[in-house]
């Protein structure tokens, strides 16, 4: 019993109260069905054996009538106890489903969520990686409180801005990710170069007063059966870009091969800007 309740719960649909009903009343009418065969198979055995005290018409009705009265009282009511019960375990197990999926700061989708929304992304769409700039200087000078305020303010900004098709999440600490959807690349970067002016124009209130942010981004574009890892590692290159030219930037891949190409070679004593390889952030974390 325990193993079918839990099933219908995975399987049904009974978050509704509706279905609870519905339930009960089908559970009711194939228990009346199958207490009515079972009398119309006995009652002509009782009488064979001289045990019937009745005509076989009148004890096929009181029969009948005894079915959907009794067997049906009682089927129904179990029914509906344990409709209510697998109500309860669907609830639970949604609920749990969508905190597993939720990072509970931002409220946004989780690392592990995005990661599967990554992999079923196809063709006219983005990875983009966002980073809040300045950050750790944000938490010592105002204090870690004044930094969950900060991502909360940009989570809210980032909620309203991608919606429909396109996929956020908070991926942990200050960095986020999203699937951009749209018909061309030039869109797409004219959507996330919006989001950036907007979030440097937006005041946050901390402790103590208000700060105003900046976030950079890298993006890399998802197309036909480019591995999801090569486009997480492109955007993220992208990225370190953005932050080594200065912050409050939007950075296309392209963009960062055309600098690997053009940048001359490091004088002797004079540091090249690191490369950090592939990251192992993707799929991390989960």
């Amino acid at each position: 019993m325990k193993r079918w309740i839990s099933l219908q719960a995975e399987l049904g649909n009974f978050q509704q109260r509706r279905t609870i009903y519905i339930f009960a009343l089908k559970m009711s009418f194939l228990a009346v069905i199958l207490s009515v065969a079972i009398i119309l198979v006995m009652l002509p055995v009782l009488e064979w054996l001289g045990l019937l005290p009745l005509r076989m018409l009148d004890a096929i009705r009181l029969g009948v009538l005894l079915a959907w009265f009794i067997g049906g009282t009682v089927s129904g009511a179990l029914a509906l106890l344990a409709g209510y019960a697998i109500h309860k375990l669907a609830v639970s197990r949604a609920e749990f489903e969508r905190l597993s999926r939720t990072d509970m700061l931002s409220g946004l989708l989780n690392r592990r969520a995005f990661t599967e929304a990554l992999e079923e992304a196809k063709d006219d769409a983005s990875l983009v990686i966002f980073d809040v700039d300045r950050f750790k200087t944000i938490n010592d000078r105002y204090g870690h409180a004044s930094g969950d305020a900060v991502i909360i303010a940009v989570s809210q900004i980032f909620f309203g801005i991608f919606e429909g098709r396109d996929v956020i999440a908070r991926l942990g600490g200050e960095e986020f990710g999203a699937i951009v959807h749209g018909r061309d690349m030039a869109e797409r970067i004219a959507r996330i170069e919006g989001v950036k002016t907007r979030i440097a124009d937006h005041a946050i209130a901390v402790e103590g007063g208000s700060v105003k942010i900046t976030i950079s981004a890298g993006i890399a574009d998802i197309w036909g059966e480019r591995k999801k890892e090569v486009v997480y590692a492109a955007a993220d290159k992208a990225l370190y870009l953005a932050k080594a030219l200065g912050r409050n930037r939007v950075v296309h891949e392209s963009e960062w091969l055309n600098h690997i190409w053009q940048r001359p070679p490091a004088e002797e004593g004079q540091e090249e800007m690191p490369d950090r390889g592939e990251p192992h952030r993707y799929g991390h974390g989960i």
